[in-house]
């Protein structure tokens, strides 16, 4: 790395001032903090950052240094937080990157306060804290000026990355879209590896609705790109970070021999590196995985090990995820008890760090896995919660197991009345004027409306959502029960063929939430 080697050498130089020697030591993390080498930057940084638990040393040198040092040292705690999973790193570094916004906005520089909050933005995402993420990338947009694209560019990267996560794929693509020429005028390949990466999830994710390849074909394409970038980049971490998503997309279509193969090595690089949080990411999906291929015992070893070492970071959304994972596996060995208490630990994570999504999806895991061991009651309560933790979900994986999940839970419903009926003839006084008839149309309309919204009023889609053989069946029940939806119905395209098959593997799979980063 050129920089690199020309800043140790001017490092050595003993005229430089402590001002200038430091302002150098920044730019040496930055570098390498842009090629992933974390623990590099942060030594690179140690005359100023002795004690990686510590203050920073900012006596004897100017205000304007001392903010690009609280930056640098902020920054390198999050990612270093997020590698080795410590405990409370992610607050720790919003303090620090804090404190250099005030310095930058106190001394009148605008540009540096912006790429903080950048950075400050990272934080919270990590946490699940997308909201907050969002409205300080959002922020930071207004106020970057046309001719500054790198940082543009960077903002609008990252602002996708909280839209994916999310599942709020149309904002991400959106986003995307604009980032792209910008991204290409950088010439910064760790910024296009993690744009052409982040595409990549997106497009695999939206292939779930179109009942064909071409998304998922595309996906794959994105992620070669990003592994170019990155390789270019030497950016080792986020090439593993490629590996682990190519691993989910082949578990997605079946194809588990290839899937074990990119997580073998996503798992490697990330160990190389020492990173734990990464490595139990992998753990997280070799977890699905196994569970989609019946081998139940393993995938409860991975799932365990996933939510063990995530338990010790701050990574709150990623835990979420592996929680639900192991309450999922719990539940398909027949440990209802464990598996419960996992679910429940899922919602309430991801609920307290703001990811509203993750929580809607281990609310429907529970119904889906534990709906014969539960109350009606606790059916009904999940499928309420998630129905509006939910409601502005652009996950299609999510519409399918909000409409399955609805008929579990009116059939389950209809059970229970017959019951009730053969029990008693007594009237109920507080169910006068009720019509079950009525109320399960209107869980029929709710549905239908959910599945034409989520494919654009594409009927032959929505109809395979719902689960009808023939899209006809899906308009003669329009024609005769809902006619006010008639005026969203939209034409259906064709798609390409597939370069990507599917393995011969033919193992079950579990519904699990459906994201990756």
């Amino acid at each position: 790395m050129n920089l690199a080697t020309l800043s140790v050498s001017q490092l050595a130089d003993q005229s430089l001032s402590l001002s200038e020697r430091a302002r150098l030591c920044c730019q040496l993390a930055k570098q390498l903090e842009k090629a992933g080498e974390y623990e590099a930057a942060g030594e690179g940084l140690s005359d100023f950052w002795p004690a990686r638990e510590g203050e920073p040393v900012l006596e004897g040198i100017d205000r304007m240094t001392q903010g690009h040092v609280l930056l640098r040292i902020g920054s390198l705690t999050g990612w270093l937080g997020s590698a080795r999973q410590t405990e409370g790193s992610q607050e720790k570094a919003k303090n620090l990157i804090t404190r250099s916004i005030e310095v930058f906005e106190e001394i009148g520089q605008p540009q540096e306060a912006n790429e903080a909050r950048c950075d400050l933005a990272l934080c919270y995402w990590r946490e699940g804290a997308f909201d907050e993420a969002r409205i300080i990338l959002r922020d930071v947009l207004r106020e970057i000026p046309d001719k500054n694209s790198e940082l543009k560019a960077v903002a609008l990267v990252r602002g996708a990355i909280v839209e994916r996560t999310a599942t709020r794929y149309n904002e991400a693509l959106s986003m995307l879209k604009q980032a792209s020429p910008l991204v290409a005028a950088t010439g910064n390949d760790a910024l296009a590896g993690t744009f052409h990466n982040l595409l990549g999830t997106v497009l695999e994710n939206l292939s779930r609705v179109e009942q064909g390849e071409t998304n998922r074909d595309r996906a794959l394409i994105e992620y070669e790109a990003a592994s170019f970038h990155f390789e270019q980049a030497g950016h080792h971490r986020y090439r593993a970070v490629v590996e682990n998503n190519l691993g989910y997309l082949f578990y997605t279509i079946g194809n588990f021999e290839n899937a074990h193969k990119h997580l073998n090595r996503a798992r490697r690089l990330f160990l190389d590196l020492k990173d734990i949080g990464g490595a139990a990411a992998v753990d997280e999906t070799r977890a699905r995985t196994l569970l989609a291929e019946g081998r139940l015992t393993e995938a409860e070893r991975f799932a365990h090990t996933a939510v063990k070492t995530l338990d010790l970071g701050g990574k709150q959304s990623l835990l979420a995820e592996a929680l639900t994972t192991h309450g999922t596996i719990l539940a398909s060995m027949g440990k209802t008890g464990r598996a419960k208490a996992a679910l429940e630990r899922a919602v309430e994570v991801a609920q307290t760090s703001g990811d509203l999504e993750g929580a809607g999806r281990a609310h429907l895991n529970a119904i889906e896995q534990l709906g014969q061991q539960i109350s009606v009651d606790e059916l009904v309560s999940n499928y309420q919660a998630a129905l509006d933790l939910l409601q502005t979900s652009q996950d299609p994986a999510t519409t399918n197991r909000l409409i399955a999940c609805a008929q579990k839970v009116i059939g389950t419903l209809a059970i229970e009345v017959d019951k009730d009926e053969e029990a008693t003839s007594v009237d109920v006084p507080s169910w006068d004027g009720f019509s079950f008839k009525q109320e399960v149309l209107d869980y029929e309309k709710a549905i239908i409306s959910r599945a034409l919204r989520d494919t654009g009023g594409a009927v032959t889609k929505a109809a395979r959502l719902l689960g009808f053989n023939h899209h006809q069946s899906l308009i003669a029940l329009i024609n005769s029960r809902h006619k006010g939806l008639l005026g969203v119905r939209s034409a259906v395209r064709k798609r390409r063929r597939s370069i990507i098959k599917a393995g011969k593997s033919g193992g079950k799979k579990q519904s699990l939430s459906s994201s990756k980063s």
